[in-house]
């Protein structure tokens, strides 16, 4: 018992430390359990195989789904466009917001999405950054109380139950309080919680695809020189090939982009064609975006009898025409050693071999509006290509500066395609499938990430990238923990202590305890970690007392959840205190009040709606 309390301790001050990242802690902890003879072979690797684990790594993938085709950009968008001007408006928006969205996402990817869009609001209000990016941090913490699945802390404290013998908590039960105590969010930060923050300056903007878009249309001049022709039923093109009328060279004209008017996803007639090859065949209707000087466009109309069709707007209707969830824009800058130097390059031409299109060119913060550039060094390009091509051109060209983050920016395409209703439907299947008790919840989610892996709405590798492997490997690791303090009676001696010392006195006062004591460590440990610790504490202090574990369970889920004191309780907190400049005091100012609110609330609430 000894041991395993000097283990845990060290843990603990490892977590608190900081200086390895969580899973390393999680595992070395895990390995020392078994080196000192607490827990044999299957016990030390249980974790990875329990239904917790598998459950939270396919919602992740489920959560890159709604990312990846355009949910939660979307989401983002529209609570700022409903805040009009208003910054009390925009701060009760983006607080509900992300705690509607965290109780489907993850914590993580909401508050990833609404970053960027609520810093460009701020600016645009006259506020800052740092008075709406906490509430928005908060809010996507006690937003995950909504949902079984909202956050960690939830499904381990339902599969306690489980493995205890008693019945699981239902997809919709944590919203009994999570409602409640997202109100108390909203109201707090409204009235109290504003007043409190800080008026931090920070010149740390994020990349916004709208403001990058207005940038490249004023320093390149991309919307000139690009027009949308559509092909008539008399047109000499009809049914003929791209690569028959050598459009670059014989009527300096660049082909990027065909629309199908009339689709056949039967026959393989995709709606677009987003980079045009030589094989390529026009159709009737077809709508071809191309680049090229005013008075060839038009030769190339009255030649092959072709329809212009204006843009509306040129920021929107740009970005509607270059950029969606397969196909992005970024900024390329030619540094002196690259293979580009020296060749003529013709603006529009798609590279095959780079898998990127050349848009538009700037030499010494000047368009260049020619149609074919000579590179030199320090040339800079708008280039277009898959997100994935341009992630991986500098690895291809190591001598080119790509500006930005394009994997970012490909999350914050609010444009949805039909995956994006695939993603939707298989979020919808998932909550079936649990409120109905259908499947146990770990197949659920496998189902659900499956198809969505299945159907290309997230391919393999931002699959891959978009699992905590941190948060997944930490939980696994941390579960023998869990085994090992109620196999060496450490738990029992726990539980016994707090039912001595509390129990005697009144539940609620037990109850108070284990709020108390697991909203401690959730201020310094991840709240996984945390949850994992005490759901064994809570089970047995509850089942001593011959009552109900129900709302201990629901206490500890809540308050491994209220890491309001500090910037590293959680990884929402630690994302928003660049972008707000935040300092370790401002947490504690500000999320003292709201923590004290959440713990009076628990202990009204809490009995009512779970009797003991």
């Amino acid at each position: 018992m000894l041991t395993l309390l000097i283990i845990l301790g060290i843990t603990i001050g490892l977590f608190v430390w900081g200086k390895f990242t969580p899973d390393i802690v999680a595992l070395m902890s895990m390995l020392s359990l078994f080196l000192f003879g607490i827990l044999d072979l299957p016990e030390t690797l249980s974790g990875f195989s329990n239904p917790t684990v598998i459950m939270i790594a396919s919602l992740f993938i489920i959560g890159e789904g709604l990312s990846q085709t355009g949910w939660t950009a979307l989401a983002g968008q529209k609570f700022v466009k409903w805040a009009g001007k208003s910054v009390p408006k925009l701060l009760v928006l983006v607080t509900l917001g992300s705690g509607i969205l965290s109780g489907f996402v993850s914590n993580t990817g909401t508050v990833a999405t609404l970053l960027p869009v609520t810093v460009s609001a701020a600016y645009k209000m006259g506020t800052l950054p740092s008075k709406l990016l906490m509430p928005v941090a908060f809010g996507s913490n006690t937003g995950g109380l909504l949902t079984l699945t909202g956050t960690p802390p939830n499904i381990i404290a339902s599969n306690a139950l489980v493995e205890n013998g008693f019945e699981s908590f239902s997809f919709f039960e944590f919203a009994l309080i999570g409602l409640p105590l997202l109100l108390i969010s909203i109201l707090y930060f409204r009235f109290i919680g504003y007043k409190l923050l800080p008026k931090n300056t920070s010149e740390n903007q994020p990349i916004n695809i709208d403001s990058e878009m207005h940038q490249w249309i004023e320093n390149y001049s991309i919307d000139e020189n690009i027009y949308r022709l559509r092909v008539r039923s008399m047109s000499p093109l009809l049914n003929t090939t791209i690569g028959e009328w050598d459009f670059d060279n014989k009527h300096n004209v660049s082909i990027i982009r065909l629309r199908r008017r009339f689709p056949n996803l039967v026959k393989g007639v995709k709606p677009y064609v987003e980079f045009p090859t030589p094989d390529t065949i026009l159709q009737y209707h077809d709508i071809i975006t191309v680049k090229g000087k005013t008075e060839d466009v038009d030769n190339l109309i009255l030649k092959f009898k072709l329809n212009l069709i204006p843009f509306k707007n040129n920021n929107d209707d740009l970005k509607d025409e270059f950029i969606n969830q397969e196909v992005g824009m970024a900024e390329m800058i030619v540094t002196p050693k690259s293979l580009f130097l020296g060749h003529n390059i013709p603006m529009g031409l798609y590279l095959e071999q780079a898998g990127i299109q050349l848009l538009a060119a700037s030499r010494n913060n000047k368009p260049l509006k020619d149609k074919n550039v000579a590179v030199k060094a320090g040339d800079a390009f708008i280039i277009r290509g898959t997100w994935e091509r341009i992630e991986h051109l500098k690895s291809v060209y190591k001598n080119l500066v790509i500006s930005g983050s394009p994997e970012s920016m490909a999350k914050d395409v609010n444009k949805l395609t039909f995956k994006s209703y695939i993603s939707l439907a298989m979020l919808l299947l998932m909550i079936v499938l649990l409120v109905f008790k259908i499947v146990p919840g770990a197949i659920a989610a496998m189902i659900s990430a499956g198809v969505i892996l299945l159907t290309g709405c997230v391919p393999m590798a931002k699959a891959y990238k978009g699992i905590s492997w941190i948060s997944v490997v930490m939980i696994a690791a941390m579960i023998p923990m869990g085994i090992a303090l109620q196999k060496t009676g450490v738990a029992e001696l726990a539980a016994n202590s707090l039912v001595t010392n509390l129990g005697s006195i009144h539940p609620i006062v037990l109850l108070g305890g284990i709020f108390l004591l697991t909203t401690g460590f959730s201020q310094a440990i991840n709240n996984s970690a945390t949850a994992v610790l005490m759901a064994p504490i809570a089970i047995l202090a509850a089942t001593s007392l011959n009552i109900s574990p129900e709302p201990f369970m629901i206490v500890v889920a809540i308050s491994a959840s209220t890491a309001f004191l500090t910037p590293v309780g959680t990884t929402t907190n630690a994302m928003v205190m660049a972008a707000g400049d935040y300092k370790f005091m401002d947490y504690v100012k500000v999320g003292t009040p709201l923590l004290l609110l959440f713990f009076i609330l628990s202990l009204i609430l809490v009995p009512m709606i779970w009797p003991f």
